[in-house]
């Protein structure tokens, strides 16, 4: 891992654990609260269901009140008390019931079939004791009291809250109660609700941790990419320096061994040429010296000849002098005549007024092409164009050899140099060279914008 990556790490790293553990914190917090809200809301339910008990039964007791402060019991009175109670009732499933103190029950007006009924043995379906229940709550003087016990609107059990109170006169005990399902149904409600605010809390922190993790992660990355994009740079710029330097010290040593070594041995030459004019001598002394002579001034000769080919390779004066065209024009003729092979040379548009550094790196790319043509691809003949025009240049070399892979040699660790060399000679210029291979030959393009 780089150390960029690494200082990137360390920074998401942090950050991800402080979201999770504010998470974590949110969420118990959250919890918490929302049992203290449940618990709140089901006590002022609860306490509002009490008080609205009470006061039915009040007022179901209010409405018999001049019936049993009447002092009579007969079955008349009863009867009548009944059939107020009996018509008394609150909402859909709001109703009063009466029993004795066994448990039998008096009136229903919502079971009737349970009138009369003796139910002191009555279970609800938690194993409780229901009417058993009703009649101590009763004899303690009355209060509330929980039980299950069927809905009329649904047909089905449920919990209730009843409010009992006895009639000692008659030895009744009569009551009421609220059914608490649509209590638990709007508490459930509210937990619904709480649990949903507290997953769109995590969705939040969520969101926040990978919008935070992006950015940094987004920042480090554009931290290297402007760092990698300011290194290559430097790096182009270090290379374009070392082709200058490279080229520099070619034009010096062209220079040194065309004005030193090469008049030196001019100089060697003509004293040997004089010497032989002057030597006399006897007739098999001069004819000795004289092919001594002869085969010293044509070995001179050889190496003058040695001697300028390796100044031209360095860097052709015509590059110099006439420009990049007529350095082509002339490499292109070089090469026919020591390579045999037929190069047709073309230049199109203005190519006279090259900067120096475009035109020495596409004259060294059009030396590293024509060798690679000669040493692998095997070709006939060689169509070497340079067009310039339109703010750019193209160099152009194209053969009718055997071909290669261009990709699988340009990455082969011990092959393709030469082609390596091309491009980071363009890349320094911010050039592009295209290589297109075939089994019916290869052809190299090298462009490069100029600069306006």
């Amino acid at each position: 891992m780089q150390l960029r990556q690494k200082v990137i790490f360390l920074a998401i790293a942090p950050l991800i654990v402080a979201l999770c553990a504010i998470a974590l914190f949110v969420r118990q917090q959250a919890i918490a609260l929302a049992h203290e809200q449940h618990a709140t809301i089901q006590q002022a339910y609860l306490a509002s269901k009490q008080a609205e008990l009470r006061h039915y039964v009040d007022l179901a007791s209010h409405s018999i009140a001049h019936l049993t402060a009447s002092g009579r019991n007969d079955p008349a009175t009863l009867a009548e008390a009944k059939r107020i109670l009996q018509s008394l009732s609150f909402g859909d499933d709001g109703y009063f019931f009466v029993y004795d103190m066994d448990g039998r029950n008096l009136m229903h007006p919502r079971q009737p079939e349970l009138v009369g009924r003796d139910l002191w043995n009555l279970h609800d379906r938690f194993g409780a004791p229901t009417i058993q229940n009703i009649v101590a709550v009763a004899k303690q003087g009355g209060g509330l009291v929980r039980y299950n016990w069927v809905k009329p609107s649904t047909n089905k059990s449920a919990p209730k809250l009843g409010y009992v109170v006895p009639v000692p006169q008659w030895g009744w005990i009569m009551g009421s109660g609220l059914y608490l399902d649509d209590v638990q149904a709007a508490l459930d409600q509210v937990d619904a609700q709480q649990s949903r605010n507290i997953e769109t809390t995590m969705w939040w922190i969520a969101g926040l941790a990978i919008l935070a993790t992006l950015v940094i992660g987004g920042a480090g990355l554009a931290l290297n990419i402007s760092e990698s994009r300011v290194a290559d740079m430097k790096l182009k710029a270090l290379a374009q320096r070392v082709v200058d330097s490279q080229e520099q010290e070619r034009a010096r040593l062209s220079r040194d061994l065309h004005d030193g070594i090469s008049q030196w041995l001019v100089s060697i030459k003509l004293q040997i040429e004089a010497g032989i004019i002057r030597m006399k001598g006897t007739p098999d002394q001069q004819r000795q010296a004289h092919a001594s002579f002869e085969r010293t001034a044509e070995e001179l000769n050889k190496v003058l000849g040695e001697v300028r080919r390796i100044s031209h390779d360095l860097r052709p004066t015509l590059l110099d002098d006439l420009g990049l065209a007529a350095a082509l024009d002339h490499l292109a003729e070089e090469f026919s005549q020591h390579s045999g092979m037929p190069v047709t040379f073309d230049v199109t548009g203005d190519a006279e007024h090259l900067p120096q550094t475009v035109g020495t790196v596409l004259f060294r790319i059009a030396q590293e092409a024509l060798t690679n043509i000669e040493r692998h691809a095997g070709a006939h003949h060689i169509d070497l164009a340079l067009h310039a025009g339109d703010g750019r240049v193209l160099l152009t070399i194209a053969d009718d050899g055997a071909g290669f892979d261009a990709e699988g040699v340009a990455t082969h660790p011990q092959r393709g140099i030469g082609l390596r060399n091309m491009m980071e000679r363009l890349d320094a210029i911010g050039g592009h060279l295209d290589i297109a291979s075939s089994a019916a030959g290869t052809t190299v393009c090298a462009s490069v914008e100029l600069e306006t």
